[in-house]
């Protein structure tokens, strides 16, 4: 697969990443946004899920 990606861009991620191929970076990109979704879902959670549960209790059981 080709796609075209702004020189100025790419090198800019590459300095700032020292990562060396362009293939790296790119995938490095993507791997990042993946996640950042991924935390944006979790964050949406926040105050709908039910717990239940004694945190000072598990924190002594070990």
């Amino acid at each position: 697969m080709r796609i075209e990606i702004d020189d100025k861009l790419m090198a800019d991620a590459l300095a700032a990443t020292g990562i060396k191929t362009e293939r790296e970076v790119v995938e490095l990109g993507l791997k990042m946004i993946i996640r950042l979704k991924q935390q944006e879902q979790i964050r949406l959670l926040r105050g709908k899920v039910h717990w239940e549960g004694d945190l000072d209790e598990m924190r002594t059981a070990r």
